[in-house]
C-alpha cells in the first residue's frame, strides 16, 4: 500500500521513450531542454533519462542548473542561455558548459572569463526574430556578430551555435512563423558573411512536432519530452506518453447536510446530504488556487470537481455516497489511462497551460521515480 501523504510520480522510461520518438521523427541532433528542475520532473533524473532516450545535448536556462548537472556527473554537451550582468562565467567554462549571449556586454563578460581561465568559450549567438524577449534585435545583431568574430579570431571564443526562439509555434499556420524563419535565415547569412557560423537551432517542442521547415541543424524540445502535447491536444497523436502523475491520500471524510458551506467563503454548498473528503495538498504545494470549483480529480472511481476554494494546505471533494475512506488515493492528474484527469484537462479548467502546472507542483509533495532509464 502506498503510504505517502502526497507524491509526484515520474516515469523515467516514458521520458526516454518520448525523447526517442522525437529524435527519430526529426532525424537530426536533439537538444533536450531540462531547465526548471526538468519541467518539474527532476533535473538530474530527467537529464539522464533523455540521454538514455537518445538526446545529443542538454539545454538549461541558468548556469546554476548547468553546474548542478556537471556536479552530478552528467558529461553531455550542455548549453545555458539566461544570464544577468556580473555573471561569473569562469565555472561554466571550466566545466565545459556552452553559453549563449544576446548582447555585446554579455559577450564581453564571457571574453573576460575566457581570458581569466585560459579556456575559450563555446558560444551560441541568440538573435531576436520576433518574440521580443531574449536575443539581439535585428539592429543590434551586426554589432554582436562583429564582436564575436573578433573574439573568435583572438582565440577567446568559438562560435558553435546560431539560434532564436519562436513566438507562435503552437499555432502552426500563424503568419509570424514564416516571418521569423525569414529573419533567422537573414541573421544566419549575415553571421556567415562575417566568418561566424555554428549549428542552427530554432525549433521548440511545438515546432519539433509540427513545423519541419524550422528543424535546421538541431531541434530543441522541452515539454514534449515529458509527454505533454505542446499544441494542447492529445499527446498520443505524437506518440508521446505523459511522465508525471500527481496524487495524494484522503486525510478525512465527513458526512454533511445539504446546504453546508464548504471551505473559505462558502463558494460551494452541496444540494443534498453528502460525504466530503479532505485532500491534504493546497496552493503551497503548487495546486492552483484557481482550481476551486473548476478542476477535476479522480476519487472513489470517478472524476470529481474540487468543491470550494483550494486552501494553502488542503482542498475538499464532494464524493456523494461513494465508498471513500481515509487513506484512499486521489489522483489530480496523470497520463489518463486509468480514468484520471490529465494535465491538459487541468490547464483547460484553470485557464493556464500544462507547462505551468507541472513546473509549479512541488512544495510538500514527495517525488518518486519509476522505470530504469538513465538510472546509475
Amino acid at each position: 500500500m502506498n503510504t505517502s501523504r502526497a507524491e509526484v510520480v515520474v516515469d523515467l522510461d516514458a521520458i526516454a521513450a518520448n525523447t526517442a520518438v522525437l529524435r527519430e521523427r526529426v532525424g537530426r541532433p536533439l537538444m533536450a531542454v531540462v531547465k526548471a528542475d526538468g519541467y518539474g520532473h527532476g533535473l538530474v533524473p530527467a537529464a539522464r533519462a533523455v540521454l538514455a532516450g537518445g538526446a545529443d545535448a542538454l539545454g538549461v536556462a541558468v548556469l546554476e542548473e548547468a553546474l548542478a548537472l556537471r556536479a552530478a556527473g552528467v558529461t553531455a554537451p550542455l548549453l545555458a542561455w539566461l544570464h544577468t550582468p556580473g555573471t561569473d562565467f569562469a565555472p561554466a567554462l571550466e566545466a565545459d558548459v556552452e553559453v549563449s549571449v544576446n548582447a555585446e556586454w554579455g559577450l564581453a563578460e564571457v571574453v573576460d572569463a575566457a581570458r581569466a581561465t585560459g579556456r575559450p568559450a563555446r558560444l551560441h549567438l541568440f538573435v531576436d526574430t520576433g518574440l521580443s524577449r531574449e536575443g539581439a534585435t535585428v539592429a543590434d545583431w551586426p554589432g554582436l556578430v562583429a564582436a564575436a568574430a573578433r573574439a573568435q579570431a583572438a582565440g577567446e571564443v568559438e562560435v558553435v551555435g546560431l539560434w532564436s526562439h519562436m513566438a507562435y509555434a503552437d499555432a502552426p499556420t500563424h503568419p509570424t512563423i514564416g516571418a521569423q524563419v525569414r529573419l533567422f535565415d537573414e541573421a544566419v547569412d549575415l553571421a556567415r558573411a562575417a566568418g561566424v557560423d555554428g549549428r542552427r537551432h530554432l525549433a521548440n517542442s511545438a515546432a519539433t512536432v509540427a513545423l519541419p521547415d524550422t528543424w535546421y541543424d538541431m531541434v530543441r524540445p522541452g515539454i514534449a519530452l515529458y509527454g505533454l502535447d505542446p499544441l494542447g491536444g492529445d499527446p498520443a497523436d505524437h506518440g508521446l506518453t505523459p511522465a508525471m502523475t500527481v496524487r495524494a491520500r484522503v486525510a478525512l471524510i465527513k458526512r454533511v447536510a445539504a446546504g453546508a458551506g464548504v471551505s473559505y467563503g462558502h463558494t460551494y454548498a452541496p444540494a443534498t446530504d453528502t460525504t466530503l473528503a479532505l485532500v491534504p495538498v493546497g496552493y503551497a504545494d503548487g495546486v492552483p488556487r484557481a482550481a476551486g470549483n473548476r478542476a477535476p480529480v479522480l476519487a472513489g472511481g470517478a472524476q470529481r470537481t474540487i468543491a470550494g476554494r483550494v486552501c494553502m494546505d488542503q482542498f475538499v471533494l464532494d464524493v456523494g455516497d461513494a465508498a471513500v475512506a481515509p487513506g484512499d488515493e486521489v489522483v489530480l492528474w496523470g497520463p489518463g489511462a486509468g480514468g484520471e484527469p490529465t494535465a491538459q484537462q487541468w490547464a483547460d479548467a484553470v485557464d493556464t497551460i500544462h507547462y505551468e502546472l507541472v513546473t509549479r507542483v512541488g512544495g510538500r509533495f514527495t517525488r518518486r521515480y519509476t522505470g530504469s532509464a538513465g538510472a546509475v
